[in-house]
């Protein structure tokens, strides 16, 4: 399964576009759409190494998601969004990821993508209101129905 045109402008629409590298809330230099990899302070690139970026990032989460099972669209959109932001391996030992493969269904999977509202700053957790409204956003895209 591949992400939408839609999942994609989803995640374009938390992680919003920067060509010259910055340092993100949870003390990572970051640029394009939310890449992180290997950035480095001063970096600067185009719009089209900035999509080239996306493209890669969001093949990683894809793989990563696949692996939990067979999704509809909005479910996979919203689970891809999630690894995008948060990483394979914290997706991978996740409690919300042992719910969705359990049961794509359960209830409960809406309060999981709420507990992950933090981002470690320094050697302190940090709520941030940003994130919460992603994870929100991305319950309400997981249960959509289509």
């Amino acid at each position: 399964m591949k992400t939408s045109g839609k999942g994609i402008e989803f995640i374009k629409g938390f992680e919003s576009l920067h060509l010259k590298a910055y340092m993100c809330p949870a003390g990572r230099f970051t640029i394009g759409w939310g890449h992180t990899g290997g950035v480095r302070e001063g970096q600067s690139i185009s719009v089209a190494e900035a999509e080239k970026l996306l493209a890669d990032d969001i093949a990683v989460a894809e793989a990563c998601v696949s692996k939990a099972g067979v999704f509809r669209q909005s479910q996979f959109d919203a689970l891809v969004s999630f690894v995008f932001n948060v990483g394979t391996v914290a997706f991978t030992n996740s409690t919300l990821r042992r719910l969705v493969v359990s049961d794509s269904n359960n209830p409960k999977i809406r309060d999981e993508f709420k507990r992950w509202k933090y981002a470690t700053v320094g050697d302190k957790k940090v709520e941030l209101e940003g994130l919460l409204r992603r994870r929100v956003k991305e319950a309400d895209l997981y249960f959509k129905t289509e």
